[in-house]
């Protein structure tokens, strides 16, 4: 089925769903078609998706508000019968800017995309659920695609896994003097009064020994961030994107909302006595901190408008298996109902991505980047027939096609922003991915 929009939009959905004996999870995900989908979040049930069902596309300035508007439409009306666990939700994301280039990597992701997977298995603790949906008036048919794709998944073998495809070739698209170069111009800038932070990344192409497995590549970054967001996006055809952020945007239930700031980078020790002292020197950094209240700041007031109540917890670090972050939780309770679209539309770029004031920091990210950003620092995430849903930022993330994959890593610019530290700090984020695709020997 062709992506649909609004005023294209004359069928409902019918789903089913099944208990099941829980398969495999790479396994599972290395036996459905593409499209494929993976969410996987701290405190909610892991999905894997396979095929499309309905395809929904939109761009410009009302991106989601077209996407919400047809999904509405499809829910309308729609066929369910399963428990709510198991329901059909539509999964995708957006690029970072408003506009898709159809550069490379990216020619195959559009402005905005969500899919309602044809399957998709939710393992919620030892539990598993099937779900089927198809896009039409033919429950009949439905089910008997149940009945299929439950004997396919019976006894799944567990295969074991690759092991990482190994890099052969780096390509940097930004050199180390274009960067001095581009954090001079963006301090600048805040000198003189037009910004007040900027994010600036980096992308670095590698080549890689053979194609990687994306089903082992997630399972690997699962095993060593298991306190973050995976995802996978994929079009029908060409590059998988995927990641492990750390960076949630916004979760949504009822009118209960928790998001965070998210900014703030130093490593990890060799020692326990070191790991903590770069704990510390991080929450006493003026710059730092500085960096991290913007971030926190413009959180509170972007939700302020929807919210009868905002609730900021404690500035914490939080600690990864290669870096450490400042994280300030926040969580608010909405004056009314909304749509998680509408606080994804309200909150994406956050500071921790973007910049400030918004549109100044996004005219220097065009102007400044040698490469499209695509969905790199967009978010990711589902939704479902209530509104309710869950988004992260995509960062610490690649796209990957056969044998050639982009990584992508930004730093947050202030002031006092000193550019070698923050190229280190942007080798530093490669390394999650990087260290996936390289291989020990």
């Amino acid at each position: 089925m062709e992506p649909l929009r609004t005023d294209e939009v004359t069928t409902h959905l019918v789903s089913r769903s099944v208990r099941l004996s829980a398969p495999p999870v790479t396994a599972s995900l290395a036996a459905v078609h593409r499209p494929r989908t993976v969410w996987t979040a701290p405190d909610e049930p892991a999905v894997v998706g396979g095929g499309a069902a309905v395809t929904v596309e939109a761009d410009g300035p009302a991106r989601l508000t077209q996407v919400r508007e047809t999904a509405a439409s499809l829910f309308d009306g729609a066929d369910i019968d399963g428990p709510s666990v198991a329901r059909p939700r539509f999964f995708g994301g957006l690029a970072f800017h408003e506009g898709a280039t159809g550069r490379d990597p990216w020619s195959d992701f559009p402005a905005a995309r969500f899919v309602v997977p044809e399957v998709q298995l939710v393992f919620d603790g030892d539990e598993a659920w099937l779900t089927v949906t198809a896009a039409g008036d033919d429950p009949e048919m439905v089910e008997q695609r149940l009945v299929e794709v439950r004997e396919t998944l019976t006894d799944l073998p567990d295969a074991p896994p690759q092991g990482p495809p190994g890099v052969s070739k780096r390509h940097r698209m930004t050199s180390v003097d274009a960067w001095r170069d581009s954090v001079e111009v963006a301090i600048s800038r805040i000198l003189a009064g037009d910004l007040r932070k900027v994010v600036l990344a980096q992308a670095l192409e590698v080549e890689l020994d053979r194609p990687a497995s994306v089903p082992d590549l997630l399972a690997r970054l699962g095993d060593t961030y298991p306190e973050c967001h995976r995802f996978l996006v994929e079009p029908g055809v060409g590059a998988s994107f995927f990641g492990a952020t750390p960076e949630r945007l916004v979760s949504l239930r009822g009118r209960e909302v928790e998001t965070g700031a998210l900014a703030g980078t130093t490593g990890r020790g060799d020692t326990d006595d070191e790991d903590e002292w770069l704990a510390d020197e991080l929450l006493s950094s003026e710059k730092d901190s500085h960096e991290h209240e913007l971030v926190a700041e413009t959180i509170r007031e972007q939700l302020d408008p929807l919210s009868a109540e905002i609730r900021v917890g404690d500035r914490g670090i939080r600690k990864l298996a290669t870096v450490q972050h400042l994280w300030t939780p926040i969580d608010a309770t909405l004056e009314r109902d909304e749509h998680v679209l509408s606080l994804v539309d309200a909150l994406h770029p956050t500071p921790a991505v973007g910049g400030l004031p918004p549109a100044a920091a996004l005219d220097v990210i065009r102007e400044t980047e040698p490469f499209d950003r695509g969905w790199y620092a967009a978010p990711v995430g589902w939704f479902d027939a209530d509104g309710d849903g869950s988004f992260a930022v995509a960062i610490r993330s690649a796209i990957v096609d056969d044998t050639l994959a982009t990584l992508f890593a930004g730093v947050g610019l202030v002031a006092d922003s000193d550019p070698d530290a923050e190229w280190d700090e942007v080798q530093l984020k490669y390394r999650p991915i990087l260290d996936e695709l390289e291989r020990d020997d």
